[in-house]
């Protein structure tokens, strides 16, 4: 596609794809509750005459734009689902729902992989192959998400990919620019939970006890070792404990202490690592201060791994589209995300929408309940989304001739 053409073509139908993203955003709906968001999915569908087809892990929907031109089949995936957050922003399309909010810009995310089908569909004459849009429900569910539940209700049975693309939008680049990388590109997103018991008893007499706080910060500082003593120092790994619960009054040595949290990877033989030396820490140090700890600890969404030939490609595309500044180098994130459960399957890329608020001093970032974007990304990333699907399908096509 030559870039002007789309790039003209996106901002044709920028109002409609800002008025769809502010729709949804007004209308959060959580994972496995996207029941409305989908019905607008397919309404716009249907507009658009773009076959599509529904169920997938409850509530997610599959559109089909079948190219003119003989070739292969590239999906393109958009999460759909909101976080319990109240939204503290002050503009006039907040979430109309307490607890409910678009924080992590799944709204825009929806918005400009219907925008991307609209061109694409348009455009289908010159189409060398299927495209497929995917609209995933529940990645925020974490460690269940929806990827694994659309592969399993057949959402690629009819249709097999070739390859996967998924774009996000993000704070920490400004608009016009995109952040993508081969290999890991988000890490290992696991959760645990260790339960300590001691014995109570009165807080004046600690000799009678063996009080569950105490080990806790114990087992806590401890677990802390794991990172800074036993992984590589040239490995990145991350341990947060995010919740403590314990005790039941100011005068009563606490019986029991809960600990939740997570633990952040990007290679596999690290988190098994750190999996191992968790449980033997926490049991170790609670039963030498005569408690014990269960630990429980909870396979999440496996590091998000780019593959480097098509994140080649991406690069390649956005420095053609955007300009020679357009996709400057980056570090990854901790952060988890369920698209890596489709890569596990399916060679392919996830790459960072720029979407910084110029106005803004310090940007919000994700998950924050003043987190927002700057709306001119979307024409952006409709038109990145777009080129990027025409030109795996022509490197497909070439690579078959």
């Amino acid at each position: 596609m030559k870039e002007i053409t789309v790039r003209e073509e996106a901002k044709k139908i920028e109002e409609e794809i800002i008025r769809i993203r502010r729709t949804l955003h007004r209308n959060p709906e959580l994972s496995n509750e996207e029941f409305e968001t989908s019905k607008l999915i397919q309404d716009i569908l249907d507009i658009e005459d773009i076959p599509y087809s529904t169920g997938y892990a409850g509530t997610g929907v599959l559109g089909v734009i079948r190219g003119d031109l003989p070739g292969k089949t590239i999906a393109l995936r958009a999460d759909m689902d909101a976080l319990p957050i109240n939204e503290k922003n002050t503009h006039d399309f907040i979430s109309n729902f307490e607890n409910k909010m678009h924080a992590c810009g799944h709204d825009a995310h929806v918005a400009m992989l219907l925008g991307t089908g609209m061109l694409l569909n348009k455009y289908k004459h010159s189409l060398e192959g299927t495209v497929l849009l995917v609209f995933q429900p529940a990645e925020e569910n974490a460690p269940t998400g929806g990827a694994v539940q659309m592969m399993i209700d057949g959402v690629f049975h009819e249709f097999e990919p070739e390859a996967i693309f998924a774009q996000h939008v993000w704070p920490d680049l400004p608009v016009g620019q995109i952040g993508v990388r081969p290999g890991a590109m988000m890490g290992n997103s696991d959760r645990f939970k260790i339960v300590i018991k001691g014995s109570s008893g009165h807080a004046s007499m600690p000799h009678q006890t063996v009080d569950a706080i105490v080990v806790a910060n114990q087992v806590i500082s401890s677990l802390q070792t794991i990172v800074s003593r036993n992984t590589d120092p040239l490995e990145s790994a991350v341990i947060t404990i995010g919740k403590i619960e314990g005790g039941s009054r100011y005068n009563v040595i606490a019986e029991e202490v809960t600990l939740e949290g997570t633990v952040r990877t990007y290679k596999d033989d690290v988190k098994a690592m750190i999996k191992k030396k968790m449980v033997s820490i926490a049991e170790g140090v609670s039963s030498s201060m005569g408690a014990s700890a269960k630990v429980t600890y909870m396979d999440g969404y496996p590091a998000t791994v780019n593959t480097g030939e098509w994140a080649s490609l991406v690069k390649e595309t956005v420095l053609s589209t955007l300009g020679s500044e357009a996709a400057p180098d980056i570090q990854p994130s901790m952060g988890g995300e369920d698209f890596g459960q489709f890569l596990q399957h399916y060679p392919g890329v996830y790459y960072w929408l720029g979407t910084a608020i110029p106005s803004r001093e310090v940007q919000r970032p994700l998950h924050d309940p003043e987190f927002d974007i700057d709306e001119r990304a979307l024409t952006i990333g409709i038109e990145c989304m777009t080129e990027v699907a025409f030109s795996a399908l022509a490197s497909l096509k070439n690579k078959e001739e």
